[in-house]
């Protein structure tokens, strides 16, 4: 034997010591102590963290413990070296992006899918996954006034992904198979469209799936898809010998909330043969409230749609709802069958399996977060909610409207409110001086610690997105950011 080779450690006869129940318990109750704790004080927190990069890791260790660390120094280290990096999602003083909301009992049940430790391959690796999944999502059908056949107990169905951006991946995949199918083209042929203010994700889902062009059509004064200008260059690219595949409409753009005709792009679609997919993945929850459904006319025609719970329905990411009206046509782009996930109820097709229905083979217990919210809080009080987000961002664009100092840029039909600081007059300095100011007042609003939002550009101007949605925001946090916007304004 090599004697430079040391000697193999001697075999281990058992496995690692683990806490015992009631150390589990004793320190479960601790964190859910300190969750609730922190609840009570983020509003008492800057909203933004204020470390610099490389600041969390220059107080981590160099090296992974080599022995056990008591569970007290875990959790110390929440306060020492996590919230100091934290910008606050929770605080009711959050105005950037979109809301992310959680909730107590998200939080819960999340925390009992942890410990249940699933993994959903399919039904027989636990059917109550799968099947209070699919129940609770055909409630939303329901609840959101969704397409009758979208229910899993129609054509269609719902999953939930990892979030809209898989699920536009998704769509985007079984586009290509269905086009292919029919042309017998390769995908480098082939075209996607989408809105010119609509998310990145679909350009991003499309060079995924191998698409060879990707076209963003010209919207309108309101921000939405031109339904003439996407007919035009679908005609141009088919004479090309292009294959038109895809076209990806918009209910709520990440921009500024602009809402695509989507019962127009419809006929576009169903004319040419393209896969429709509509992204509501903000504004979706709005629908559970009956007046903001005029927004998704023609919805009932369109190939597959998704909204994420996991930003205005108090579901903690990720919980991303998505849905197809005949779910043969994604699971032909999905199906994989190796012999070790064959079993008798899924040869049988008494089941769903909702690994045929995205990318990864395995999956978490999402739907039982979702489940649990839809029971605590009940639809009246999510309805109460929404209106009362949409109360105050028109209520924000009111003032804004009655203060010659700003401008509303693009209409507000939910609770995102865009806005910039008026130019002086139509000369490019003067523009330029907006653009300063406007900028500067994201800057100060941003740096005060007590609200947090999101600065923007359109048409190459700077803009300010107030997206209000926070579930703990309440008016004084509305009069709070407006008295630190109006501060900084000149």
């Amino acid at each position: 034997m090599d004697p430079s080779v040391p000697d193999p450690p001697e075999m281990l006869t058992s496995p690692p010591p683990h806490m015992t129940p009631d150390e589990f318990r004793q320190h479960g109750r601790a964190v859910i102590d300190w969750i609730a704790d922190y609840w009570e004080r983020v509003e008492s927190l800057p909203v933004a963290s204020t470390v610099a990069p490389g600041d969390i890791r220059a107080m981590l260790p160099d090296a992974a413990p080599e022995e056990a660390e008591p569970f007290e120094h875990l959790l110390a280290d929440l306060d020492r070296v996590v919230l100091p990096g934290v910008t606050h999602w929770q605080h009711p003083g959050w105005f950037a992006y979109f809301p992310a909301n959680n909730s107590p009992p998200s939080v819960l049940a999340d925390t009992v899918s942890a410990g249940l430790g699933l993994i959903g391959l399919l039904w027989s690796a636990s059917p109550a996954m799968t099947e209070i999944e699919s129940h609770v999502l055909d409630w939303l059908v329901d609840l959101l006034s969704l397409p009758g056949h979208w229910k899993t107990t129609s054509t269609g169905g719902g999953v939930l992904q990892g979030s809209a951006s898989d699920a536009t991946h998704v769509a985007l995949v079984a586009a290509r198979h269905r086009a292919s199918a029919r042309s017998g083209l390769p995908a480098t042929q082939m075209v996607a469209y989408t809105s010119a203010q609509a998310h990145s994700s679909v350009e991003k889902g499309a060079n995924i799936a191998g698409f060879g062009v990707v076209r963003l059509i010209e919207t309108d004064e309101h921000r939405a898809m031109r339904p003439d200008v996407l007919r035009a260059a679908i005609e141009a690219d088919a004479a090309a010998g292009l294959v038109p595949a895809f076209v990806g409409s918009t209910v709520g753009t990440t921009g500024t909330t602009a809402v695509d005709p989507v019962r127009a792009i419809c006929a576009i679609a169903r004319e040419h043969e393209l896969w429709h997919h509509v992204d509501a993945a903000y504004a979706g929850t709005a629908m559970i409230c009956p007046e903001f459904r005029r927004h998704q006319d023609g919805i009932e025609l369109v190939d597959s749609y998704v909204f994420n719970p996991h930003k205005w329905m108090m579901v903690n990411f990720d919980c991303s709802a998505f849905y197809v009206a005949e779910r043969e046509a994604l699971t032909e782009a999905l199906s994989i069958d190796p012999p070790y996930l064959r079993n008798a109820q899924s040869d049988a097709g008494n089941v769903i399996d909702y690994r045929n229905w995205q990318v990864p083979l395995g999956r978490r217990f999402r739907a039982l977060k979702l489940w649990w919210v839809l029971r605590s809080y009940g639809a009246a009080a999510l309805r109460q909610m929404v209106r009362h987000h949409v109360a105050m961002a028109q209520e924000l664009a009111q003032r804004l409207d009655d203060d010659p100092r700003f401008e509303i840029v693009a209409p507000h039909p939910f609770s995102l409110v865009c806005f910039r600081c008026s130019p002086a007059d139509d000369f490019q300095t003067s523009q330029e001086a907006a653009d300063r100011a406007t900028d500067a007042v994201a800057a100060a609003v941003n740096d005060s610690g007590v609200a947090y939002l999101t600065p923007s550009k359109l048409d190459g101007h700077s803009i300010i997105r107030v997206a209000i949605g926070q579930s703990r925001t309440d008016r004084e946090h509305l009069d709070r950011l407006w008295k630190t916007i109006s501060e900084a304004a000149v």
